[in-house]
């Protein structure tokens, strides 16, 4: 008999976390995404020398992509380890493409299973959530790094680059945000101060960007400690014309530099759409900016205390400028 499930109303993302990626959707948006499965293929068949009779550890492996990349170019074997009931089906993927004896799929927790072997050479994973860090598993893959990594060994990828720039979005935070000064007749702003408090992941123009970008945060996946990843780091945004600014944007760049030639990729507004697509914060008010003034401020990431999965953001900002000033603290919770 089948364990009941827990009750609706306690589950959190945490809970759906693992159940939700066995579901065949969201491997195929992931897979379909050819900016990050054709980055992470150019990093690995691009540098067969350096996977040519290595052990590689594959870090969530979902249906296995990744674990036959590195297969078909010349790994001596491959560790992937999944928590999601996909393995099951990555298992029958790995045998119907003829890597049985050099694939092993290991159902379980990183933090849990024991591998077969005393160390790895290289370890690949796709750990990468939204705003980078949102239901990440880069805490998996540094337990993974800490207890399996050679010394010397390689991760794919090993860099990431978090940016915060400015947009003009009035319209679209209108409709989302002011529509519930008047619903259907009634006052329903109070739902206002909860919705500008999530963030919104969606596609955004390049041309709503009305400033420059700050890169705030650099992750070295081979140095990185988990509690790095509980920050707060300070930007400068400088407005590149005459506009609004009604949110705050962000996205972030991968970084293969272990490479030949060291691949990159991006998931900003500028590049080819990702399934990562951006993140938007919108603020309580909207700010004039001339061309070559300035937004300063400081933004804060550590992940909830109730759901580490889930994030808590805070951007503290200041403005001065010809149309006058704001300062103002907005708190916002990824979950």
């Amino acid at each position: 008999m089948a364990n009941p499930a827990p009750a609706s109303d306690t589950l959190t993302s945490k809970d759906y976390y693992f159940d939700s990626y066995a579901h065949f959707g969201i491997h195929e948006e992931m897979l379909k995404d050819e900016v990050r499965t054709l980055s992470y293929r150019a990093s690995i068949y691009n540098n067969k020398h350096l996977f040519k009779d290595k052990v590689v550890l594959d870090v969530g492996c979902g249906t296995g992509i990744l674990s036959m990349f590195a297969a078909k170019s010349g790994a001596k074997h491959v560790y992937g380890i999944d928590m999601s009931n996909i393995i099951h089906q990555a298992r029958t993927i790995v045998k119907d493409n003829g890597f049985e004896d050099k694939i092993t799929l290991i159902q379980g927790k990183m933090e849990e299973v024991v591998l077969p072997v005393k160390q790895v050479d290289i370890i690949i994973s796709e750990w990468m959530g939204y705003f980078l860090l949102y239901e990440s598993m880069l805490d998996t893959v540094l337990v993974a790094r800490d207890k399996y990594l050679a010394p010397g060994g390689l991760i794919f990828p090993d860099k990431a680059i978090m940016y915060i720039a400015a947009i003009e979005d009035g319209d679209y935070k209108e409709e989302k945000i002011g529509y519930w000064d008047n619903v259907y007749g009634f006052d329903y702003s109070s739902i206002k101060n909860i919705a500008i408090k999530e963030p919104l992941v969606d596609i955004v123009e390049s041309r709503s960007v009305m400033s420059d970008a700050c890169a705030f945060k650099v992750i070295d996946i081979a140095t990185v400690k988990k509690e790095d990843l509980t920050f707060k780091a300070p930007f400068k945004i400088t407005a590149e014309r005459d506009d609004y600014a009604h949110a705050f944007i962000s996205w972030f760049d991968i970084g293969f530099t272990h490479c030949h030639t060291p691949i990159y990729f991006s998931t900003g507004p500028h590049a080819k759409y990702t399934h990562w697509k951006q993140t938007v914060f919108y603020t309580r008010e909207a700010l004039t900016l001339k061309k070559g003034e300035s937004v300063e401020g400081e933004i804060s990431c550590a992940p909830n205390k109730s759901n580490p999965r889930d994030l808590d953001i805070i951007i503290d900002y200041s403005f001065s400028g010809q149309n006058g000033s704001v300062k103002d603290v907005c708190d916002y919770k990824m979950s």
